[in-house]
Parts: structure tokens; sequence; C-alpha cells
């Protein structure tokens, strides 16, 4: 990944499960300070005592903004990997799940917009408004991180934890349109599809369509 950084590239890394975003900002984090755009419909922001099962991918942006167990929370000894008010959470919809399983809220510096709020605003304001805030301070770019179980679970129910709700395929499009066209976008994660729960293959299909209408956006 430093590689692919410092040869001044756009890396799209393909994961399993969300906490693959640790390394991805670990390699921005030698290199300075840096933002994250969230976008994923859970905030995955547990502390260990509270998560169900026990998995760092529940608690990847908990770890990536310095809580957490101090091995993963100070990775070479250069964490937090990200700081608080260079994040933004997007879309999330699990604000009422995460209460009642006992999550640690959201640090009041982090920038949150749920769900409700990309319908109030507009998706692509919504967007725009996000990067608005990762932008406005002294950082020197952002990541996208992208779970795709931001998208509305009638259309992506491939996914490992389901819930109600999502955005929609035109709306998923148009943030990642301007979160990759703007030239300050530094690389993007894709994570959580589970292709044994897609049997025929046509999910992956629009998702690779969708991925491909907005990545283009960042060369234009």
């Amino acid at each position: 990944m430093g590689g692919v950084l410092g040869r001044g590239c756009f890396p799209v890394v393909l994961g399993g499960d969300c906490s693959i975003l640790l390394g991805n900002l670990l390699a921005l984090r030698r290199r300075g300070r840096y933002g994250l755009l969230f976008l994923d419909g859970h905030t995955d922001f547990y502390q260990p005592s509270a998560e169900p099962a026990g998995e760092a991918a529940s608690m990847e942006l908990a770890l990536a903004t310095g809580r957490g167990p101090r091995p993963l929370t100070d990775l070479e000894g250069r964490g937090p990997l990200v700081r608080d008010e260079d994040v933004v959470a997007f879309a999330f919809r699990d604000s009422a799940q995460s209460a009642e399983a006992g999550m640690q809220p959201l640090p009041p510096r982090l920038h949150a917009i749920d769900l409700d709020g990309v319908r109030a605003e507009g998706a692509d304001a919504a967007a725009r408004r996000a990067l608005d805030l990762l932008t406005g301070g002294g950082s020197g770019g952002y990541w996208v991180h992208l779970d795709v179980d931001v998208l509305d679970d009638a259309i992506m129910p491939a996914v490992d934890y389901r819930q109600p709700g999502g955005l929609t395929w035109a709306e998923l499009e148009s943030v990642l349109r301007a979160a990759l066209g703007d030239e300050r976008a530094r690389g993007l994660d894709i994570t959580i599809f589970n292709p044994r729960l897609d049997r025929d293959g046509t999910i992956a299909v629009r998702l690779t369509e969708c991925l491909r209408r907005g990545l283009p956006a960042r060369a234009a």
C-alpha cells in the first residue's frame, strides 16, 4: 500500500470485513494526517465489552480513533490512526440497535450524518457537506471506506449483518461520484460483500456497475 501511495496512485482495496480499514489507515498515517469518509450501515464503534460477536469488524472505527486495546489502537506507535474531527460517519442506521447493545456513543468531535440526515439533505448535498467537513482542517486528504451494507437491505442482502433500510443504488453512486471525484481522495476500500449469499451473481454485477460509475469521476 505504501508503495502504491508513494507512486501517486489511487488504491482500491477489496476485502473480507471492515477490519481491513486499519491497515489502509496505517499506510496513510505513516505519511501524515488524513481523514476518513466512513460509508457504513453501522457505526462500528463498539468497545470489546459490548460487541456481541467479539470481532474487530464491529469496532474498527473505535480502534482507528484510538479507543480499545492498545495493540490495535496504537499500531507502530502511531495511534490514533485518524482524529475524531477528521472523520465523517455517513448514512448509518444502527443507532437504536447499538444503543440497546451498550455501544459507547460517538464522540462529539466526530462528524455524524445518519441515513435520515442524508435523506433530509439529499445524497449529493449531504456528500458535499461531508467533504467540506473532511477538507476544512489540516489533513492531507481522506480515505473512503465503503461497507456495502450501507445499501438498502432490499437490494443488498449479500452481507453478514442485515438490517432494514439503507441507500439506493442511485444515492450511493451520487455519493461516490462526489467523494471520489475530489482530488483529495486518496483511496477506497470495499468490504463485507458476501458472494456466497449472491448465488446467481446478479448482485455482484449491480455492485460492480455502481462502482464503475463512481470511480471514473475522480479522473474527470
